[in-house]
């Protein structure tokens, strides 16, 4: 297979209209022609040779000069003419997927395809056009792409007015977006046909590499973004004013973030707080800034300092891999796409397919951003959990039990796979659901004779002994699930069922969001040393 480097461009983009594209081809070559700027300090006259990365190349007598496209204009019958070009699948919406994971999941599906891909990119906008040629680039064309991300309302806007076959979003889609959809013939938007899960991403709250603040809690976030802190003196700092960065009102990121932070009560922002248009702007600002502070995708720190964040409960949160895959840092969001029921074709459904296979996980981590692979951590004498649950203030008989966890922590490793149900129902969620299939793939792969323990846990509303009676009740529900989804392939693989309750929370118990992420069923594997 044949990867062609994304990024190469033939031409300048201008977009018309989302599904229909200008494109600037690459060449009149030896016409002479005139760039000249808008304010007079740029004149060079000279034969065209070609338009690249953005870029006029002419042929003066001072020799070949490269003159960017965003300085000047061409003038003459030698510069690059306008042409439209139809793409066929149209894809829109969040900015964090379009610019940040889009472009190398285009390459990415080329290679799989065995085609090459070309890119034609637009200066100063956020749209680009790819072209996949099939035979490593020597076929036919198979297919073309044009991604517009403006923003993750936008998705369902252009998904709504049929200008979009596939909808990007850093956020959920909203209860009266889906239900327009769905008036409009699109289906069942958050039935798994519909939605899908591409990739976890944690919003990692950032500040300057030299800042001496290494963790915030909660609450003093909180008071950060809300203006009733304002030196970083009051957050064990250095004595100097707070320069509070958001993103633009709208924006999926800023939604999650204010939703993670402040629940449904979000206050005004600071007046004072700079606001950043995207996320690789927001890395820059932070990090042009000793007394800054942010907050970016995974993706997109780009050398600033990341924080550990501290719950109200005294829970580390530290924005790593494995707790974005578990669903354990509060900051956290999925990236999804979106399809119509009714108008899917057969391109746009070939091109999700892939994206949400194990084949994109690579691709999805080259770009930055956390895929939805098995991680499996070890869970050590010294770890968080194992401090949390030694450092309990409790009775004889729940002491009991924690050290019976201890113990068997020992002998199993941890994987990433954890399951959580619907609010009130015994259907997993949609994250469960790619789980199982994840978790099946992870263990028919492992030596016959592996010992797997499915781990239940429960918040701690209601009796003690009632609750790990529950969570052992959940976990075996999981595991005649994965039996019954997986068949024989597991048939040599040990798979038993436990449950602690209430013990080890991964989160406060004080919320329903809380609550939620404390209802679970953990997947332990036995350990080398086991």
């Amino acid at each position: 297979m044949a990867l062609s480097v994304f990024g190469r461009t033939r031409g300048l983009v201008s977009v018309a209209a989302l599904g229909t594209m200008m494109i600037m081809p690459t060449s009149v070559w030896g016409e002479e022609v005139v760039l000249k700027s808008a304010d007079g300090t740029v004149n060079l006259v000279g034969e065209f040779i070609e338009f690249i990365d953005n870029n006029y190349v002419i042929r003066t007598d001072l020799g070949d000069l490269r003159i960017s496209a965003n300085r000047v204009s061409c003038e003459g019958e030698g510069c690059p003419s306008n042409k439209a070009v139809e793409a066929d699948v149209t894809i829109a919406g969040s900015e964090a997927l379009g610019q940040g994971m889009m472009p190398l999941l285009i390459s990415g599906y080329a290679g799989f395809l065995g085609a090459e891909a070309t890119v034609t990119e637009a200066s100063g906008q956020k749209q680009f056009f790819a072209e996949l040629i099939a035979d490593e680039g020597f076929g036919d064309p198979i297919g073309s792409y044009l991604v517009d991300s403006a923003g993750s309302i936008d998705a369902f806007r252009k998904l709504l007015d049929r200008s979009a076959q596939i909808g990007m979003s850093s956020r959920r889609i909203r209860p009266n977006e889906a239900r327009a959809l769905r008036d409009d013939g699109a289906g069942n938007m958050v039935d798994p046909a519909n939605e899908h899960i591409i990739a976890v991403d944690s919003l990692v709250v950032i500040t300057h590499p030299d800042n001496p603040v290494d963790t915030l809690t909660v609450d003093q976030l909180r008071d950060i973004y809300s203006g009733k802190i304002t030196n970083w003196s009051a957050v064990g700092g250095n004595d100097a004013s707070i320069a509070v960065h958001n993103r633009l009102e709208g924006t999926g990121t800023r939604e999650v973030f204010e939703e993670r932070l402040f629940g449904g009560d979000i206050p005004a922002a600071p007046g004072n707080a700079k606001i950043i248009g995207s996320s690789i702007e927001m890395a820059a600002s932070v990090n042009a800034d000793p007394n800054g502070i942010g907050f970016v995708g995974y993706a997109f720190q780009r050398g600033a300092k990341p924080l550990t964040l501290i719950n109200e409960c005294g829970i580390s949160m530290t924005p790593d891999t494995f707790s974005a895959r578990a669903e354990e840092y509060a900051l956290q969001r999925f990236l999804y796409l979106y399809n119509r029921e009714d108008t899917l074709d057969q391109k746009s459904a070939d091109f999700v397919n892939y994206v949400t296979s194990d084949a994109a996980d690579e691709v999805i981590t080259k770009a930055g951003f956390i895929d939805l692979s098995i991680a499996r951590q070890k869970q050590t004498a010294d770890s968080a959990r194992a401090r949390q649950l030694v450092n309990q203030n409790v009775d004889a008989f729940e002491d009991g039990v924690m050290g019976e966890m201890l113990t068997q922590m020992a002998a199993y490793d941890r994987l990433s796979a954890t399951f959580r149900f619907r609010t009130g129902s015994s259907r997993l969620d949609t994250r469960g659901l790619l789980n199982l299939e994840r978790l099946a793939n992870y263990l028919q792969d492992q030596p016959d004779g592996t010992k797997v323990l499915l781990v239940g846990f429960t918040d701690d509303v209601g009796a003690f002994e009632s609750n790990r009676q529950l969570s052992v009740g959940r976990a075996q529900q999981v595991l005649e699930t994965l039996q019954d989804f997986a068949g024989d392939r597991l048939a040599g693989i040990s798979l038993e069922a436990t449950g602690y309750g209430e013990v080890a929370p991964s989160a406060c118990n004080t919320t329903e969001n809380g609550r939620a992420i404390n209802r679970r069923v953990e997947i332990w594997i036995e350990s080398a040393q086991g």
